[in-house]
């Protein structure tokens, strides 16, 4: 029987390698190919005007790849559990198909969509396309727990082989006696949205460096899978977190939206390190790739894993409530020309260096400014083209030594740390061209300068450009005593349940032998009444 075939694209915003897509346009009569534009994201999430452009772009570029096969994209606009309904009935769906998202809205809303379907006799096809394995499976292969260490991760990995290869992109052949009903007025009621209609201004996008869309993913691997050399040597602690151009891919806004395919990824890199010496996870490309894998894993495991307050893995930490911190922070105004050169990047390109993340998010939390990491997080949600829950989540709560790294002294200076792979500050002179006249001996330490340098560089510190708003090496001090009182407090709450839980044991212990003993008694008492 010809189906009616509603793929739902979400997160793997492509044709290659998306299995759930395949399986839409199998024994097919009509095809519709959606993506809807729910307003839960918005209200619930602050993303930023280079986010939703890079969005768009990956929407436009999907529309023209399905043009290609005769078919468009249809953007429905609204809440998903009251649009499918609707498209169900008004196309006489038979078959739904998408990807599967880990997330917890995701996995809230995924339920409600599956019943609503089951409700109108509409079959249901889910395929794992995001994430190189199913983290299920993960899980379930580490009995039942998630790994909490890289190294776990591996060993379970490496009971389940390598991941799936990645399915071909479809072509006209996948679509033979298949078609897309589309009206005239298509773009009327399904077109591709502006920066306008989300209510965004475009003159207040950053410069475009990175067009989103999957055209321009496959053209940004396989320019860098050419690049051999550099692929097998790869080591990620060796790149530059303030080189003036990226030093690493800068494939993952594609990854996240799903323009590229995570097993596509993988099985280049493969294909490249055969027969070849090359580098070796943590610190490789692949590597990389099983960080993600990591986090995910972690975000569909953990309950409120975005959160401190009943994350059973995260230390619960005494943060202060300082907003106007936070503020100089997220602006780019602390003060430390290295941290804000990083947050003015942040904010007007949408990406930093994964080094360059590490320094901000150590200086707000646990480093410096003593901020919870909570909220260095929704400031990355909102500026980051990359932003990903699950990784987000997980990398600040490493940063913040909350969670997965424990080694809370290791504190990056927010004046050394750039200096190691950029002495003369041409990365900080680029991003805060205020201080772009400053000799190299100060521009990491502008308030150190005499007021005749200042005065040369056009630049007065206090005024021009602020003074540092703590000083490093005495917050530094005071704040490794904080977190090792929450490290001895979590041990103190350890110890004390792993008490409580050998008490329960031994009562029911005892409960048991109390229970045995009465049996006993009650047979000798039956033995003797017969």
């Amino acid at each position: 029987m010809s189906q009616i075939s509603v793929h739902w694209f979400r997160k793997a915003l492509r044709l290659h390698d998306n299995p759930a897509l395949l399986a839409a346009m199998k024994d097919c009569a009509e095809f519709y190919p959606i993506f809807i534009l729910d307003p839960w994201f918005p209200k619930n999430m602050q993303i930023s005007v280079n986010r939703w452009r890079f969005l768009i772009e990956s929407l436009r570029d999907l529309d023209e790849s399905l043009r290609k096969l005769n078919s468009r994209l249809f953007v429905v606009r609204g809440c998903p559990a009251e649009k499918f309904p609707e498209l169900f009935k008004k196309w006489k769906v038979t078959r739904l198909t998408f990807e599967i998202d880990t997330e917890p809205y995701a996995r809230q809303r995924d339920t409600e969509v599956v019943r609503l379907a089951v409700e109108h006799g509409v079959q249901v096809i889910q395929k794992v396309s995001h994430t190189l394995y199913d983290t299920e499976r993960i899980i379930i292969e580490n009995n039942g727990k998630v790994p909490l260490t890289y190294t776990r991760l591996q060993t379970v990995l490496a009971s389940l082989g390598p991941p799936k290869r990645p399915v071909p992109a479809p072509n006209l052949e996948n679509l033979n006696g298949c078609r897309t009903p589309i009206k005239d007025d298509h773009d009327v009621e399904y077109g591709i949205p502006s920066l306008e209609e989300l209510g965004q201004d475009p003159k207040k996008a950053g410069p475009h460096l990175y067009p989103g869309g999957e055209s321009e993913a496959l053209a940004r691997l396989n320019l860098y899978m050419k690049r051999t050399s550099w692929v097998c040597n790869f080591k990620k602690p060796d790149t530059s977190p303030n080189s003036l151009s990226p030093s690493t891919t800068v494939l993952s806004p594609y990854v996240k939206f799903g323009c590229l395919s995570v097993r596509t990824f993988w099985w280049r890199l493969n294909e490249i390190y055969q027969g070849r010496k090359h580098s070796d996870p943590p610190v490789s490309l692949h590597g990389q790739l099983l960080w993600r894998e990591f986090f995910y894993t972690a975000g569909a495991g953990i309950p409120n894993f975005n959160k401190m307050e009943g994350n059973p893995v995260c230390v619960q930490v005494n943060w202060d409530d300082n907003k106007e911190y936070l503020k100089a922070w997220a602006e780019g105004k602390t003060g430390y020309p290295f941290i804000d050169a990083i947050m003015t990047q942040l904010r007007t390109e949408g990406w930093i260096h994964h080094l360059a993340r590490h320094a901000v998010a150590c200086f707000l939390t646990r480093g410096d400014l003593w901020i919870s990491w909570e909220e260095g997080q929704k400031v990355f949600e909102e500026l980051l083209l990359d932003a990903d829950w699950s990784l987000n989540a997980g990398n600040w709560q490493w940063l913040s030594a909350s969670a997965f790294f424990h080694q809370f002294f290791r504190v990056y200076s927010p004046v050394a740390f750039g200096k190691k792979t950029d002495k003369s500050g041409e990365y900080i002179k680029k991003y805060l061209p205020c201080l772009r006249k400053f000799p190299s001996d100060y521009i990491y330490e502008p308030w150190k300068a005499p007021k005749s340098v200042q005065e040369r560089a056009g630049c007065t510190i206090g005024k021009d450009y602020p003074r540092p708003i703590v000083v490093h090496e005495e917050v530094r001090k005071k704040n490794l005593e904080r977190m090792k009182a929450a490290y001895a407090q979590r041990s103190s709450n350890v110890a004390a349940q792993t008490e409580v839980e050998i008490d329960k044991k031994g009562a029911k212990q005892k409960r048991s032998e109390g229970s045995s003993e009465a049996e006993v008694k009650a047979k000798k008492v039956k033995v003797k009444s017969n």
